[in-house]
């Protein structure tokens, strides 16, 4: 072996030693947050695409099929998936407040609605300048409660108005505690989708579908965001946190970045797509996933936050 060989040979190894060693750091992240052995589990594919879930303050998840206009209800006790509504105004991304009320996403009409347990729902927002929004994709609600609202541009094809972007921008808008016109907050995101803020009120994550990578904003007293900052160099449709702060981004099975932005895990899933996901379970440790025609668990050792 001559002398180019030799250095071609330990460079080789040298490059193995590390690739090996962050794959077992990866591994070591991994199995900090799931049991060894824990797998995603399928708990039901009857739809035709699934999105938005939620837990409510019992950890029952609340989950919606879009393309047929319905929200379904996962016990989270007995495992049982029952109807709660066949009226959901095309729910897609949703979250629950402080009072038990089910907020979603309603691009049927392009409104933000609010659900009782009975499944009636309320109208909250309807416009931004006396303009229907786009389609409102996913909201998160602060502990002020206080909406924080993404609102892209997909085009549906259920929609019976005029099908053109009805915004001049897809835009990021807060709706204060007890306000009844949203603030933009950023009108230069590249197709805003999924969302979710700490539990102290410090940060807001909001990912941009198209730029393919995840923003962190500084949350301020008023509702208002500063300091801008990418967070990670990676998309996601829905997303959730966890109790350590570790972020959890969907579309090719579940990413699991921490809180410094270092990806510490990845779950495959076997869809096409994953959309979203959410914690559930009594105690707020069963990693809930919507995927295409599916419904996902997974048993975890961090726990979810509100």
């Amino acid at each position: 072996m001559n002398t180019i060989e030799t250095m071609i040979y330990k460079s080789y190894f040298f490059i193995l030693a590390i690739l090996l060693s962050l794959t077992a750091c990866a591994t070591a992240h991994s199995n900090d947050i799931v049991s060894e052995g824990e797998t995603p589990v399928k708990v039901a594919d009857s739809y035709s695409f699934t999105e938005g879930p939620a837990a409510d303050a019992r950890g029952n998840v609340y989950f919606t099929d879009q393309p047929n206009n319905r929200i379904y209800r996962w016990d989270c006790e007995s495992g049982e998936i029952t109807l709660f509504t066949d009226r959901s105004g095309r729910s897609n991304g949703m979250y629950f407040d402080a009072q038990g009320n089910l907020i979603a996403c309603a691009d049927m009409d392009n409104q933000l609605w609010r659900f009782d347990m009975k499944g009636q729902h309320k109208i909250l927002v309807t416009d931004y300048r006396k303009k229907l929004l786009n389609g409102p994709n996913d909201v998160w609600i602060a502990k002020n409660g206080g909406y924080y609202l993404t609102d892209p541009y997909f085009k549906r094809d259920y929609w019976t108005r005029n099908p053109d972007r009805q915004q001049p921008v897809e835009g990021l808008y807060y709706l204060a505690p007890g306000g009844k016109q949203l603030v933009m907050l950023d009108s230069t995101l590249n197709q805003p989708n999924g969302l979710v803020g700490t539990p102290d009120g410090k940060y807001l994550y909001v990912a941009e579908a198209r730029a393919n990578r995840i923003l962190r904003y500084d949350i301020q007293t008023d509702g208002s965001l500063t300091n801008r900052q990418v967070f990670a160099d990676m998309g996601s449709d829905g997303m959730t946190i966890d109790d350590r702060g570790n972020i959890y981004l969907t579309g090719n099975g579940v990413t699991v970045f921490d809180k410094d932005g270092q990806q510490i895990a990845h779950f495959p899933i076997p869809e096409d797509w994953t959309a979203n996901v959410c914690f559930g379970g009594k105690e707020r440790n069963i990693l809930f996933i919507t995927a295409s025609k599916s419904v996902y668990t997974l048993k975890m050792l961090v726990h979810g936050v509100r």
